[in-house]
């Protein structure tokens, strides 16, 4: 288990009850300082949660991120699906766990990470949840890695800079026409298309139609 912010340790003391090896991440030198040795089952980074290296074995993240760091962090966590990350269930700001996990209007980041993981949203936390407490709700967030990945893993960069020409210059400039016809997306905007649509592009323009929804191609 990786926690990301680990802060006081709260969080960090119920982690330690239910995982059998956790990580806690923390900026701050005090208090990195005051959880270390409090758990036996607990190491204790400090680090940037949006640099730190990521665990090479398969792991799950819990976390409140920061509100201003959500992006940086789960742009570590989430472009590279080499990463052996299975789960993730962060607290974000209200607004931006509505916008993750809905799947259109879409982003280039949520089209790409949703070529490996699925995102819901878990449930909605007020402030007074919070000590102290934030001026504006927050929601918890769950990500989960595909059984079937929508592109190859090992195409990740390929489809990042694919999704991007996409993005800045229409569907139309990555795809030809015929194939925009054959998935009834002649006249769709970017961010019209969600994930699905966006691999399935990928897929056509590729030659991946085959293999797309397993984990080789």
């Amino acid at each position: 288990m990786l926690e990301l912010g680990a802060g006081s340790g709260r969080l960090t003391a119920e982690l330690a009850r239910a995982a059998r090896q956790v990580i806690a991440v923390e900026l701050d030198p005090r208090w990195a300082q005051h959880l270390r040795g409090r758990w036996p089952n607990v190491e204790i980074v400090q680090a940037d949660a949006a640099a730190v290296r990521l665990p090479r074995e398969p792991f799950r993240v819990v976390a409140n991120l920061p509100f201003a760091g959500t992006t940086a962090i789960l742009r570590h966590l989430l472009d590279d699906p080499r990463a052996p990350l299975l789960r993730a269930d962060v607290i974000v700001e209200w607004t931006v766990a509505l916008k993750r996990s809905l799947p259109w209007p879409s982003t280039l980041n949520d089209v790409v990470w949703g070529a490996w993981y699925s995102t819901s949203l878990a449930r909605r936390l007020p402030p007074n949840a919070f000590d102290p407490p934030p001026s504006v709700d927050a929601g918890v967030l769950v990500l989960e890695r595909r059984a079937c990945p929508l592109v190859p893993e090992r195409r990740a960069r390929e489809y990042r800079r694919f999704v991007a020409g996409g993005f800045r210059r229409g569907p139309r400039s990555v795809a030809p026409a015929r194939l925009l016809r054959r998935l009834g997306l002649t006249r769709a905007a970017p961010r019209e298309l969600d994930a699905h649509q966006w691999a399935a592009l990928y897929a056509g323009c590729r030659g991946l139609e085959r293999t797309v929804g397993s984990r080789s191609d």
